[in-house]
């Protein structure tokens, strides 16, 4: 097979030479560099690179062009390669042009020229976007291959799960072609439960929990060591930042998480909002790097595994895992997020993962193409959702109780959304019914100004109604508010008398909890702001106190 192509774009021959130059020093054991003078001729050789089957990782494509400006290239470029990494190479003049060009032409990253060093100015860059590309690329060896129907609610589990923790897979569809039934047939397992799955190595699993797939694929989920001088228990944001602080910092850290790192946060198409990231990022990146960012530092990484109990003894602290393991630690922060609440009204619970989802469910994105979709909540994660949908649904409406989003959505996504054509947003609207035999087929609308029920065919919906915390593991042994979120430091303190059952002789930590050495951070925290870039900062700054509570042991 090919090598993947790297194309770089400029009129400028002497500067054409240089960008192929650095490219081919740094990346031609992996990718072929080509080069065109201008946007015709790069199309020409984006046309013939598609007849033949050959993937495209990246255009490096100048601004200031002549005959095509590296804008006008990319927007006719992104159709033959949607998913290739877009940089616009720009003179200081052209800033302006390159920001309207991550907003309207989703170019990932813009560089000035002259880029020297390279070392510097543009391997980083680079190396950065490669990676997003390469973790994106759909598999080149079927390690995991899984056999089922499209409205398997077990299927999509399995599908969700493995895209949410980065693991690649082949989906085939029994519906679809005879590919999937003479697979089976193949290897006998034509009778088999379904949905079935095939691995390298090993017998096939039939109709598998995801923790029996995570099992067989060879995820950690027993702990190293005896002892942790910081377990986590949540890979969201707030733990994933915990985890890469501690251990960067010396301490012995664990991080627990029950189904994938990056949490709720994880499963957002695009996060346009968070510092350093201009072109945005999802949230399957973030956790991505962040993992990896933990990993390097020493963090052990423990998915998926849920706790179920804290048990108390002096200065340790056991956590007991739903496995009937126990882990134990010192100090241990809880950073386990909130979950969607779910969607109370006839049908839903029934078609749940058939048809019914919540999240974004990124994985039935493909099943999507050319159908009307519909999303449920006026939040951040239900605008992202829209957004990515958009892309394949002929049809996105957003419903949404009040009169609008303005309320509860970032002004950027509303511009967004009321830039594109096929997304619309359906005031005063409350789902109150799901039909279907076996998948989704319509849902009841009722609409709450003028008392009008209506029933229209659906065959996706996507559940974004709030969020609860996941704390009931924790009662008896911490406190929590009557949502279940968990008080810390300052809000503790009652007309200045320290918690009941305190036992250090000092006031709690800003983000400690109601137990010494047990510290609450992110969305789980009572009072805390829900957004990525708070939750990280939690995170780390949770680290900080750990240090102090350590040092009085």
């Amino acid at each position: 097979m090919a090598r993947p192509v790297l194309l770089a774009v400029d009129d400028d021959a002497d500067v054409l030479r240089a960008v192929e130059r650095d490219l081919r020093r740094h990346y031609g054991g992996e990718f072929r560099v080509l080069g065109a003078p201008g946007g015709e001729e790069a199309l020409d050789a984006l046309r013939r690179l598609k007849q033949r089957g050959d993937a495209v990782a990246l255009f490096l494509v100048d601004q200031r062009m002549p005959r095509m400006t590296g804008v006008e290239f990319l927007e006719r470029a992104i159709r033959l390669y949607p998913d290739a990494r877009r940089v616009l190479l720009t003179a200081y003049a052209d800033t302006d042009a390159a920001i309207r060009a991550i907003n309207d032409t989703h170019v990932h990253h813009y560089l000035l020229k002259p880029w020297d060093p390279p070392e510097e100015q543009l391997y980083p860059v680079l190396d950065d976007l490669l990676d997003d590309w390469r973790a994106t690329r759909p598999p080149q060896l079927e390690a995991v291959r899984i056999v089922g129907h499209r409205w398997s609610p077990q299927a999509h589990a399995i599908k969700d799960f493995l895209a949410r923790n980065g693991v690649p897979y082949s989906w085939l569809d029994l519906e679809a072609g005879p590919e999937a039934a003479a697979l089976l047939e193949q290897t006998g397992l034509a009778d088999a439960r379904l949905p079935v799955v095939l691995l390298a190595e090993g017998e096939p699993l039939q109709d598998p929990t995801p923790v029996e797939v995570a099992e067989r694929v060879g995820f950690q989920m027993k702990a190293g060591l005896p002892f942790y001088d910081l377990a986590i228990v949540g890979g969201g944001p707030a733990g994933l930042a915990a985890a890469v602080y501690g251990a960067s910092e010396g301490l012995r850290t664990l991080l627990i998480e029950r189904e994938a790192p990056g949490g709720q946060a994880g499963q957002s198409s695009r996060i346009e909002n968070y510092l350093g990231f201009p072109a945005g990022l999802s949230g399957a990146d973030l956790a991505r790097r962040a993992t990896a960012q933990a990993r390097k530092f020493g963090v052990e990484i423990l998915s998926p595994l849920e706790a179920c109990g804290l048990r108390l003894d002096g200065p340790y602290r056991h956590l007991q895992m739903r496995d009937g393991s126990e882990i134990s630690c010192h100090s241990l922060i809880i950073t386990s997020g909130v979950s969607y609440r779910t969607l109370d009204v006839p049908g839903v619970e029934r078609l749940t993962g058939a048809g019914v989802y919540y999240g974004a469910a990124m994985t039935e994105a493909m099943s999507c193409r050319d159908v009307g979709v519909y999303i449920v909540g006026g939040g951040n994660s239900a605008g992202q959702a829209a957004m990515f949908f958009s892309q394949y649904a002929s049809q996105v409406t957003i419903l949404v109780r009040g009169e609008g989003v303005a309320a509860t959505m970032s002004s950027y996504l509303i511009d967004q959304i009321d830039r594109t054509p096929n997304v619309r947003v359906q005031p005063f609207t409350q789902v109150v019914e799901a039909h279907g035999n076996g998948n989704l087929e319509a849902l009841s609308l009722l609409r709450s100004d003028t008392g009008e029920r209506e029933t229209v065919p659906a065959s996706a919906v996507f559940i974004f109604i709030g969020a609860a915390p996941r704390t009931e593991w924790l009662e008896g042994v911490v406190a929590r508010d009557r949502y279940g979120f968990i008080p810390t430091g300052p809000e503790l303190m009652q007309d200045g008398r320290r918690p009941r059952g305190w036992t250090a002789d000092r006031d709690p930590f800003l983000l400690e909890a109601s137990v010494p050495g047990v510290f609450a951070a992110g969305d789980v925290r009572a009072g805390s702001v829900k957004r990525v870039a708070s939750g990280v900062g939690e995170g780390a700054i949770a680290v900080s106190f750990i240090h102090q509570y350590l040092a009085r042991l």
